[in-house]
């Protein structure tokens, strides 16, 4: 079978050029969204249409719109030909180079991972993403195009994407959702060798619903979508894929069978087998579940087995702060659509299938929580920053009973941006001058050093440049709203005056939700005008965002906003910008001063926005949430918050809107304007400096890729590898292991404990036990303590010193010497599993304490 997309190779320029290959040749560029985040391409497509480019951003709309006559006239000038032919060579060199992949894991058992999303942001051309999973799903993919990791991403193709934004005239979001026309947008049909179009097919509720299948050319990483609008399909189940996150449970669920089942099928058909399958967020879920289908129907092994063969090459990457995040869905919705695919096909009763998404397996009135169910198929389970592993380890504690908090199995990987698809072109090319043009696609060592021997003048040239292009577009963009809308001239004539481009900017561009508190800066309404309107000190300030259309005070807060412009008559000085999307936030994180951030600490899981100024000079003012927790020093921005979560502390938006005043007030605004000699400002431009050098590196997705595939991928891919060989043999030992356990488990005893001696800083300590049989090969005896201030755990492994014949057989005592920092009483024993095959207590956890 071929399913790929065929690019066309060098052109040869000049009269013989004809206008069928000069488009075939165009059509592969067009379609190979690289050219995304590698602006080299932008030019070609500004002279086919340059308004249509300009509102769009879609080279393979722009394609399709020109006229025969003007495609035969560019194809025919030397120069247009030129830049075509140096396109193709560019993109042919890169995918043929050497990447930090193959030159660092040449010889790795990792072929392939499964990258599952809901969304994906690869660019506006491609609207199937609302925001920060979609960010982090498609910065990734490009990230391991850049770096040459072997992934595959698999999403759904949404009919409408998410919603348009118009703000109306009473300052009310009112949501547009226009359709994707699929043949406007960068994809291509999967096409068999015969032609055909490649479907999969899947059943719901006892009818087939039959799945096209699509292709996006992702730089050296492709992306295969989804989608039910297929004429063979029942009128409702055709709008399964309508939109992005619409309708209530049923219509979320199907979606989610759509993506991880439907989408392991589409892997299959292809012949595709992932090493690793990487879950992003619980969505995708059920793909665990088709994953073990696959291995029984290839194997003949049961449902158990199966699990415990491919589960260790699946990884959960969890995104929610708070357990309402994740999705659930009530038992009779399972049934519908799941009870008979449990039954007939992965051969276990609806009560073990919904066992994996409860908290309690007994409890039958209980829902089924796809969270729950990522963690119980997977491998490893990880945060996205430091913060939210730690949030994380709690809400997944009801799964671990009785382990401590500290030991629940959930690590993190910080997110990250790819930066080549966030940097001004002031920016690229400070960046290029400094390190190199192929930056991204290696490690990020030397940096630093390089960015820290800019001149200030070339940094702060750099920031005037890139605030100076926010300006003209928030110039172009209101005057070609208000067009749009009718207005007169003499207004369109102003809104092109809008805005200083030498007066300090502050952005904040984020979803309108109150954890975000987006309106924490309308706290003290006269105090901000005074801010904004200083004469000395003058600020400028860009909001953007939308609210979910159902969140009647999400959009309260937008129309919050509105109305203070509108009242204040402060157009100068603040502008909300409608239909925030991914071209609008490539000018605001490129353009602005400081990037305000204002969640609710510690409701923002990582966040994204201010990594994405990083490299454009920016510098963050932000709660100490998510991400700019590892970020935060002194010398690279301003914080808000103490570091603490103050949940029933009803003064805590007037303190921190207070705080933040006076840090614009008497930090911000004065460094921004304290100029040397050269009108420049040093203390900012140290800032600058330190932030880019330091942070950008490090909160790029460059990074967070490395990190996941050295990790997670390569260790996952190795363990799947194991457990699958030999028909299994490791996977079936696993299973025997457990259940040997099982049996004895209940029966574990403690009897007495006895402190042995208390010199030298050291006590000794001793247990006796009883083990019921299991030998020290499958459990371990441990001495715990508790967390210390510093939030350390301290776990020592007892050695056995003699049977304790008084109290009969099987009776052992155990001991071990334990630092004396701690008084006797802080330490407790208990039995753990213990095998070097599994992954302790993820994968099984049984524990017994000392009572």
């Amino acid at each position: 079978m071929n399913f790929n997309v065929k690019h066309y190779g060098n052109p040869t320029c000049g009269p013989q050029l004809t206008e069928t290959e000069g488009f075939k040749t165009l059509s592969s560029l067009a379609l190979d969204m690289r050219w995304s985040w590698n602006h080299t391409a932008d030019e070609l497509w500004q002279q086919l249409d340059p308004a249509l480019w300009d509102q769009t951003h879609n080279p393979w709309l722009v394609l399709q719109s020109v006229s025969a006559d003007q495609l035969n006239k560019l194809l025919a000038a030397p120069g247009f030909c030129a830049k075509m032919d140096s396109l193709v060579k560019e993109r042919e060199d890169g995918d043929s180079a050497k990447s930090w992949f193959s030159e660092n894991h040449w010889n790795a058992s990792l072929k392939t991972v499964a990258y599952f999303s809901m969304e994906f942001m690869l660019g506006e051309a491609l609207p199937i993403y609302v925001g920060g999973l979609g960010n982090v799903a498609g910065d990734q993919l490009k990230s391991a195009s850049d770096l040459g990791v072997p992934v595959v991403g698999v999403g759904l193709l949404y009919q409408q994407g998410y919603f348009r934004q118009y703000i109306d005239g009473n300052g009310d979001q009112q949501a547009y959702k226009p359709f994707n026309d699929p043949g406007q947008l960068p994809v291509t049909p999967l096409r068999l060798s015969n032609g055909e179009w490649l479907r999969i097919q899947i059943h719901l509720h006892g009818q087939p619903l039959w799945l096209r299948t699509w292709q996006v050319q992702t730089g050296r990483v492709k992306l295969y979508l989804l989608d039910s609008n297929d004429a063979a399909n029942l009128p409702d189940y055709r709008a399964i894929t309508s939109e992005i996150y619409g309708g209530g449970s049923e219509m979320r669920i199907m979606q989610e069978i759509v993506l991880g089942i439907g989408g392991w099928r589409l892997l299959e058909k292809m012949g595709i087998s992932p090493e690793v399958c990487h879950l992003n967020e619980g969505h995708a879920a059920f793909a665990v579940l088709e994953r073990a289908l696959s291995h029984m129907k290839k194997t003949g092994d049961n449902f158990e087995v199966a699990l415990a063969t491919t589960r260790v090459g699946n990884l959960f990457t969890t995104h929610t702060a708070v357990a309402a995040g994740f999705d659930h869905f009530e038992p009779w919705l399972m049934q519908k659509y799941l009870g008979t695919y449990a039954e007939k096909l992965l051969n276990i009763s609806f009560n073990d299938l919904m066992a994996l998404g409860r908290s309690n397996p007994q409890d039958q009135t209980e829902g089924f929580n796809m969270a729950y169910l990522a963690v119980r198929g997977s491998g490893a389970v990880n945060g996205v920053s430091k913060l939210h592993g730690k949030v994380s380890r709690h809400l997944f504690e009801p799964l671990f009973n009785r382990w401590p908090t500290e030991e629940v199995p959930v690590a993190h990987v910080t997110n990250g941006v790819h930066i080549p698809s966030w940097e001004s072109a002031a920016a690229n090319q400070l960046w290029t001058e400094a390190t190199w043009a192929d930056r991204w696609k290696w490690t990020t060592e030397e940096f630093e050093t390089r960015i820290k021997s800019v001149p200030d003048d070339k940094l702060w040239a750099m920031r005037n440049a890139a605030r100076a292009g926010l300006v003209d577009y928030i110039r172009n963009k209101t005057a070609s709203m208000l067009t749009a809308y009718g207005a007169d001239q003499e207004e369109v004539d102003k809104a092109r005056t809008l805005f200083d481009p030498n007066v300090l900017t502050i952005g904040f561009a984020r979803r309108f939700v109150a954890y975000k508190r987006p309106d924490l800066l309308l706290h003290d309404v006269d105090r901000l005008v005074r801010l904004l309107t200083n004469y000395q000190q003058p600020v400028q300030l860009v909001i953007a965002g939308k609210a979910p259309p159902a969140d009647q005070n999400g959009r309260d807060l937008i129309k919050h906003w509105i109305q203070f412009i509108r009242q204040s008559g402060l157009s100068q000085h603040v502008v909300f910008l409608p239909d925030y999307d991914m071209l609008m936030a490539s000018y605001m994180v490129g353009g602005m001063d400081v990037w305000l951030n204002t969640p609710l600490r510690p409701w923002e899981a990582s966040g994204t926005s201010g990594m994405k100024v990083l490299a454009n000079g920016g510098l963050n003012l932000s709660e100490l949430d998510g991400w700019w927790v590892e970020a935060y020093n002194p010398e690279v921005g301003w914080a808000l918050g103490d570091g603490l979560e103050h949940p029933y502390d009803q003064t805590l938006d007037q303190r921190e809107a207070e705080a933040m005043y006076t840090l614009l007030e008497k930090e911000v605004a004065p460094t921004f304007y304290n100029r040397n000699a050269n009108n420049i400002p040093e203390g900012w431009v140290a800032k600058m400096r330190k932030s880019m050098s330091t942070l950008t590196p490090y909160f790029s997705s460059n990074r967070t890729v490395r990190e996941y595939t050295e990790k997670y991928y390569l260790p996952a891919s190795d363990k799947y590898l194991a457990r699958s060989a030999y028909n299994g043999a490791l996977a079936k030992k696993v299973v025997e292991w457990k259940h040997d356990l099982d049996k004895h488990w209940s029966n574990i005893k403690f009897g007495d404990v006895t402190v042995l001696s208390q010199d030298e800083g050291k006590h000794e300590i001793a247990v006796e036990v009883y083990l019921d049989g299991l030998t020290l090969e499958q459990t371990a005896v441990q001495l715990f303590a508790g967390a210390d201030a510093e939030g350390n755990i301290f776990v020592a492994e007892m050695q056995p010193i003699g049977a304790v014949e008084s109290k009969g057989t099987g009776w052992m005592r155990y001991h071990v010497e334990v630092p004396a920092s701690r008084p006797v009483g802080e330490y407790t024993a208990r039995v753990v599993p213990k095998n070097p095959d599994v992954s302790l207590p993820l994968e099984y956890g049984p524990i017994s304490w000392q009572h």
